[in-house]
């Protein structure tokens, strides 16, 4: 049995997509960094990107904050990130490991790279694509996001993969590994496992690692309680 506050301090953890009511509640979060992509903005109903961006670090003063462009073409992506990163100390830009046509941000992201932008490259499957752009940002502590979840959705031992990928990452560069699209609360165990440096989690997830370490037959009565008042509130018969 693990228990939270014996696993706090061994890795970062980040808030993947807090609406803006949860990131004024830091205390309750209680975490070392925030995520955000296009996808989450949209779910928010963000209606203006940049202005969104804005507010949000207005709220979150000065943890690192991942914030990613939405260009498809490596000149508008360079300057989206020099904007980005233009905003704030904190920001981290993030570029997509490659275009939608699956050519290779590599170009971007060694020029960003050369200006001393911090970055995050994110939607990394492959440690081959950790290879590919690792000799052009090994001297700086760019963040790499790995979408560990999507490993297991395809049938991949995500564990075992983020073991080999951290390995690499900590032998060649400075660089931070980051365990992405987290399915569950114990997956914050298991990227701790893989000796990864941050974790993202989802608000509903950062809830339940407050469960770490419950009683389990307490939590059976409270299951089964709960399965029963929901039948009678319903008025069920058979």
């Amino acid at each position: 049995m693990y228990k939270f506050e014996n696993l706090r301090n061994q890795i970062s953890i980040y808030a993947d997509g807090a609406i803006l009511s949860e990131l004024s509640n830091e205390k309750e979060l209680d975490v070392d960094g925030y995520t955000f992509n296009p996808s989450i903005f949209r779910n928010h109903g963000a209606e203006d990107y940049l202005s969104y961006c804005k507010e949000i670090l207005k709220i979150i003063g000065k943890k690192p904050v991942s914030l990613e462009v939405i260009a498809d073409e490596e000149k508008e992506m360079l300057s989206q990130a020099k904007i980005l990163n233009e905003l704030s100390n904190n920001v981290y830009v993030k570029i997509p490991i490659m275009f939608t046509n699956g050519t290779s941000t590599v170009n971007v992201i060694r020029e960003l790279s050369s200006e001393k932008i911090k970055l995050n490259i994110t939607a990394i499957f492959l440690i081959d694509q950790i290879r590919e752009v690792l000799p052009h940002i090994k001297d700086s502590e760019a963040i790499l996001s790995v979408f560990a979840g999507r490993l297991f959705d395809s049938g991949f031992d995500a564990v075992e993969e983020m073991k080999k990928i951290n390995q690499l990452i900590k032998i060649e560069s400075n660089c931070k590994s980051l365990w992405a699209s987290t399915r569950m609360s114990f997956d914050l165990v298991n990227a701790i496992r893989a000796k990864t440096d941050i974790i993202t989690m989802q608000t509903s997830q950062l809830k339940k690692l407050k469960l770490f370490g419950k009683d389990r037959l307490q939590y059976s009565k409270e299951t089964v309680n709960q399965f029963y008042k929901d039948a009678k509130d319903s008025n069920y018969k058979i």
